[in-house]
């Protein structure tokens, strides 16, 4: 097992509201299953792309109440979900800790804009006096982090990263940052998104981005699978809660994994297209792997990208083949939750935790055919049980921004 490195912190609570289930411990399970999630969608009915995949049995009253639950947006109540859980999990209080020392940063892409859909709906027809006094604190991207720090009583830095999909990655990796640089002593991180609007929808499918399985949607999102054709996309949350390492043992707490390592870059090629040799995603997982003091051939788990679409997946595929090899157990969990934008980097990185934790690799659902194009270990149709000391989690958006993380065992 790697040595705890001196930029090793530590993760001591998970909190996961996804396609897969409410809680670490259904979204877990379904992963493992590798059953995926995506389904018809009402609220698309009549779109070119008419499924997605949507948090099953969420009830945000049940979770705040009527009143709360009509002033939050459906991404700050599932942050603020996922948080709870987290924090739970954790076995923080907010009695154990200076407040001013406490930070908050989440990863958000696009914000509220079901609210912001319905209010345009309501200014056209019904005119300005129709419109909400709650829209802009319902819509801004910045909104999520505010309520958790309401919500906790955080007083720290309170941050919203905006990277497009790689956003939860990017906002886990400045967390660390405040952890190492000594700003903050408990930092809530993670990433939340709850787009499935048919503006934004219609968006995607309009530019290609989306599969059009419509036939068989529950096998629409199949990453690194020949027939793959675009992805699922998802709503979700993930949020981690990070204490530096030697904080965490002096109180006793479960540490679940380490973050060890975090790299960043930008394609600086297309606004949508990855650079088709992965130049960008390459610094990125070098850097992360050099930030955590660790070699290529000692990573054992990738949890990809991976989105199901033709270009991400195998310039991913190429990328990884160069760096790490055919020795690390690749998988893409999007298959099973769909890719949930800027909550995706969280969501992936909570599942990378788990994997270590557990020792085990989900598979990568609906593969059925790998693109013969992709060299790289492919783990699909059942869990692969190994010891996993390094595992590595990718993320890359839009505007060709990357986040990678490293974590290794506890």
């Amino acid at each position: 097992m790697r040595e705890a490195g001196r930029r090793d912190v530590a993760v001591t609570g998970l909190g996961l509201v996804t396609a897969a289930g409410v809680g670490v411990e259904e979204t877990w399970a379904k992963a493992l299953s590798g059953e995926p999630t995506a389904s018809p969608d009402p609220e698309l009915s009549g779109l070119m792309v008419d499924f997605s995949c949507r948090v099953p049995g969420y009830d945000p009253v049940a979770e705040f109440g009527r009143r709360r639950a009509w002033r939050l947006d459906r991404y700050v109540q599932l942050a603020l979900t996922a948080a709870r859980e987290a924090l739970d999990d954790s076995g923080l209080s907010s009695a154990q800790w200076d407040a001013t020392t406490v930070g908050v940063v989440l990863g958000n892409a696009l914000g509220g804009t079901s609210t912001f859909e319905r209010q345009v709906r309501a200014l056209y027809e019904q005119g300005p006096q129709a419109v909400s006094p709650m829209l802009v604190p319902m819509t801004a991207v910045n909104m999520a982090s505010g309520y958790l720090a309401m919500e906790f009583g955080a007083l720290g830095p309170n941050l919203v990263t905006s990277t497009a999909c790689a956003s939860g990655a990017t906002a886990i990796g400045v967390a660390r940052d405040l952890l190492l640089s000594g700003v903050c002593d408990v930092v809530i991180t993670g990433g939340t998104e709850a787009s499935l609007s048919p503006t934004v929808m219609s968006g995607f499918a309009r530019m290609g981005a989306l599969s059009r399985r419509r036939e068989n949607c529950a096998a629409a999102s199949r990453p690194f699978d020949t027939d793959r054709d675009g992805f699922v996309a998802a709503e979700g949350a993930g949020v981690l809660v990070l204490e530096r390492l030697a904080d965490a043992r002096a109180r006793g707490a479960r540490v679940r994994a380490r973050l060890s390592g975090y790299g960043a870059s930008a394609d600086a090629h297309h606004p949508t297209a990855p650079d088709p040799e992965g130049r960008g995603a390459e610094r990125a997982i070098r850097a992360a792997l050099r930030s955590a003091e660790v070699s290529p051939d000692e990573v054992d788990h990738v949890n990809a990208h991976g989105t199901s679409t033709p270009l991400n997946d195998l310039t991913e595929a190429r990328v990884l083949q160069r760096v790490v090899g055919p020795r690390a157990a690749v998988t893409s969990t999007k298959g099973v939750t769909g890719h949930s934008l800027g909550a995706a980097g969280a969501v992936e990185a909570a599942l990378t935790v788990l994997a270590v934790e557990h020792g085990v690799v989900p598979p990568t659902a609906n593969l059925d055919s790998l693109d013969p194009a992709i060299e790289v270990e492919i783990v699909a149709k059942t869990p692969r049980e190994l010891p996993i000391g390094v595992a590595m989690s990718n993320s890359f958006g839009f505007g060709g921004q990357n986040a990678v993380l490293v974590f290794t065992a506890a």
